[in-house]
């Protein structure tokens, strides 16, 4: 009975968090193990040391803000310009404009975001919220070789 009570409740908090957006793979992107520090132009299994390089004057732009949750934690809301979250045509051909975030916390990845919110717990005064915005294809998009993210940092 456990392990049906495992089962069903990892597969509901998966579908939860899918509902939301959010895929939590955090696996490492240089190894292909476990989660890695924020460094989106890092060499990975998704070849994160590629980046989409970018003219700055029609290049997307990200801005990360928090809301207070009233029953706990945070939540992070993604706002972007010049720019689709594209669940649809994640892990296909880089389209312009297009693609998917990844939120670190602390230099950690956290999750793989493919909308513009996502509730954040187990944070603390102090941790700092990174997000960069990724092509379909997992690289990276930069602007002068720097990773176009946002960054907050928890109150």
């Amino acid at each position: 009975m456990l392990v049906v009570g495992l089962v069903f409740g990892g597969l509901t908090g998966f579908l939860l968090a899918a509902s939301y957006s959010v895929t939590l793979d955090g696996h490492d992107h240089s190894t292909g193990h476990s989660a890695d520090a924020y460094s989106p132009l890092d060499a990975a299994a998704h070849d994160h040391s590629e980046v989409v390089r970018l003219p700055a004057h029609n290049a997307p732009i990200v801005q990360a803000v928090l809301h207070a949750d009233p029953l706990g934690g945070w939540n992070l809301q993604v706002v972007t310009e010049n720019f689709r979250f594209a669940p649809e045509n994640v892990s296909l051909d880089h389209v312009a404009g297009e693609g998917h975030a990844h939120v670190y916390v602390n230099g950690v990845k956290l999750a793989r975001l493919y909308g513009n919110w996502m509730q954040l717990t187990g944070v603390q005064s102090g941790d700092v919220v990174s997000v960069s915005l990724n092509s379909n294809d997992h690289k990276t998009f930069a602007v002068d070789n720097r990773a176009i993210s946002a960054q907050v940092t928890i109150p």
